[in-house]
């Protein structure tokens, strides 16, 4: 029978399940990836789970996010994670060596290969033909130790790309023109798959940048068949020995597909203040801007910064602009300064940041108080920038770079009409610069035992969670609406630093709900938490979107939230709550959300059988006086990690089984 090229990929990794749309799998993983923002806890589990040395292929632990170094925090996580790695088998991108998911890419991606990462935007591998999920830090933790990922059997939604970009179109509007038709909600379960002859003609970074920003869309992962291009990318990094070719069979049967004529696109922007509020840029052209920046880990390939380093040859910055220019790994950076293309955006006034994540997690470059960003990267969440009411906009380098000139937001098409600029048509270099010495490997197993381990005091093994009560006494501890992120949940930004240190983290969760001269979300949650009555939240639709942050999950725990009930939660953060051992339950009626007020004291009888076995569990609003059914959408696995008290107390029950 015809096969998609997910649906082939799982079949080869298949430990466990049926590949039928809906139903959960387990499969093996091949490779993982962390991150020092999520990296330590997960490893931090994974020594609690017992296991000495990495089971996979291949485990590779990145310094990327937490760079800024104010305060011991930071180096204190450095450290910790290297010398981790080393004893665990795991290699290590040291800081400065490039953000994750383009090193990954550049370095490790295999095609045909299943990646597990703690970081969201790990399907960033999919441009290279791998089956590349985003997880919580628990979920990797047990992939490094062997274990299989569970999920839930795909969708498959075809992309069919035809025709090929005009100049000064990009691979960036691909991924924007799709969120305009899918939006960030409503897909989970499903991966996208494109193929078609416009594939032939994007490269692997240009596909990489497709499927890195596709986890805005909330699918499960994004991929792309392993060709032609495919081979050339790999030869030129050194590793032409990892290319096989993969495609979709000619009648593959995908649930859905949508056609996008790549001839056909225009430069566009996700304007403020989400992935999905999609504007041509023709529309929105004129809108003034104090600042851009051109980066990421979306939009920071070798490509992407020599037509930006072209565009700007003999040119300035518009005076009334800041220009940041993050590169997304030293393999970039280093290319750049031997040719001149760094001095070239030095001269023409861009400011170079460190090669890491910066920016694009509310690190630094905060844009003035009203005033526009335009940035090349994945999310423009309320406030992600750094600045409470930010207006940020998500471009391609092109119009980046256009805008950055003009000083206010430019069509960069009309940039040959403007200053006679005609589009710079960089090629991919037939060898990339090869340097791997900021890559450390593992000390050698029989070495392991004599490595020692760095822990600063601001590393805090996490609080397990406790078992599920019978009956369950509560309290709405806040009701929210529609789309609430992990950012909004868990800010990122100068509390970066804490995630090693729940406790510290915790005073922090729903932080931008928080009201001044009134307790905190976390004072009232550790209150209840003392008397013994449960901490619930209710929130509305798509419900814990965007990062794969399980502090999200991880930090309300430890401050007694023991229930979430929303109209619908998203894939990576639902997994979370369950792992953390705080049920899921989605409202059976929507409509029974206007009914529910904050502080309501709500009860629900019997969570403990109900989580057993049935599909509905009761809820009893004791402030207003209604009752109403919330549905329990969980595997049998799901149900077995919540019984167990988590994901870790359930691995270790099943390991010693």
């Amino acid at each position: 029978m015809a096969q998609t090229l997910t649906y082939k990929i799982l079949q080869k990794h298949l430990v466990e399940g049926e590949l039928k749309a809906g139903e959960p799998i387990g499969i093996r993983i091949d490779q993982t990836l962390t991150q020092d923002a999520t990296g330590t806890t997960a490893f931090l589990l994974f020594e609690s789970m017992g296991t000495a040395r990495v089971q996979t292929d291949l485990s590779v632990s990145y310094v990327d996010h937490n760079m800024s170094q104010f305060g011991p925090e930071n180096h204190n996580d450095h450290l910790y994670l290297k010398t981790i790695a080393a004893k665990s088998g795991v290699y290590h991108s040291r800081p400065g060596n490039g953000i994750c998911h383009q090193v990954h890419l550049e370095r490790f991606g295999k095609p045909g290969a299943t990646l597990l990462g703690s970081d969201s935007h790990t399907p960033t591998g999919g441009g290279i033909g791998m089956l590349a999920i985003g997880a919580g830090g628990m979920d990797v933790a047990v992939a490094m130790g062997g274990g299989p990922f569970f999920m839930t059997c795909p969708k498959v939604i075809g992309v069919e790309l035809t025709g090929k970009l005009d100049d000064w179109v990009a691979s960036k509007d691909v991924i924007l023109k799709l969120l305009s038709i899918l939006t960030t909600k409503g897909n989970v379960g499903c991966v996208v798959e494109y193929f078609g002859k416009g594939v032939e003609t994007l490269t692997v970074p240009q596909r990489a940048t497709i499927t890195n920003m596709g986890a805005e869309l909330g699918v499960t992962t994004s991929i792309f068949p392993s060709d032609a291009m495919t081979e050339k990318f790999l030869i030129a990094q050194g590793r032409d020995d990892d290319y096989q070719p993969l495609l979709a069979d000619l009648d593959a049967p995908y649930d859905r597909v949508i056609e996008i004529n790549l001839s056909e696109l225009e430069p566009m922007a996700a304007c403020p203040s989400s992935p999905d509020n999609i504007a041509p840029i023709s529309e929105i052209a004129g809108r003034k801007l104090n600042q851009v920046v051109i980066g990421s880990c979306t939009n920071s390939s070798y490509a992407d910064m020599m037509m930006v380093a072209e565009t700007l040859k003999e040119r300035k910055v518009d005076p009334m602009v800041e220009l940041g220019i993050a590169l997304g790994s030293k393999q970039v950076l280093q290319m750049l300064a031997e040719n001149g293309a760094l001095a070239t955006m030095i001269a023409a006034g861009a400011r170079i940041i460190e090669s890491g994540c910066g920016p694009c997690i509310g690190q630094g470059f905060s844009p003035a108080d009203g005033t526009v960003t335009l940035r090349t990267f994945n999310r423009n969440f309320p406030g992600r920038t750094g600045t409470k009411g930010d207006q940020a906009y998500l471009v391609s380098p092109e119009t980046a770079v256009a805008s950055a000139i003009m000083g206010e937001i430019t069509d960069p098409r009309d940039m040959k009409n403007m200053m006679g600029l005609g589009y710079p048509r960089i090629k991919m270099p037939r060898e990339f610069l090869i340097d791997d010495s900021m890559i450390d490997a593992p000390v050698p197993a029989d070495q392991a035992g004599r490595a020692e381990v760095l822990r600063g005091p601001t590393i805090v093994v996490p609080e397990s969670p406790k078992p599920l009560p019978k009956s369950l006494n509560g309290k709405v501890l806040l009701k929210c609406g529609d789309k609430i992120t992990t950012d909004h949940i868990m800010p990122a930004g100068a509390f970066l630093k804490y995630r090693s240190n729940v406790p510290q983290y915790s005073k922090y969760v729903f932080n931008c709900f928080n009201k001044e001269g009134k307790p905190t979300f976390a004072d009232r949650g550790l209150a209840l938490k003392k008397q013994g009555i449960a901490g619930i939240v209710v929130g509305g639709d798509s419900y814990g979107q965007g990062s794969s942050r399980e502090h999200a999950a991880l930090c309300p725990m430890y401050l007694g939230v023991r229930v979430v009930i929303a109209k619908a939660i998203e894939r990576i953060h639902k997994a979370n709550l369950i792992n953390f051992c705080i049920v899921p339950i989605e409202f059976g009626n929507p409509a029974d959300y206007d009914k529910i007020n904050h502080d309501d004291a709500l009860e629900i009888p019997d969570l403990l059988d109900a989580v057993k076995d049935k599909d509905s569990v009761t809820i009893l609003d004791k402030t207003a006086g209604f009752g109403f059914a919330g549905k329990l959408s969980l595997s049998q696995r799901d149900r077995d990690i919540l019984l167990a008290g988590g994901l870790l107390t359930y691995t270790r029950k099943k390991a010693g089984k």
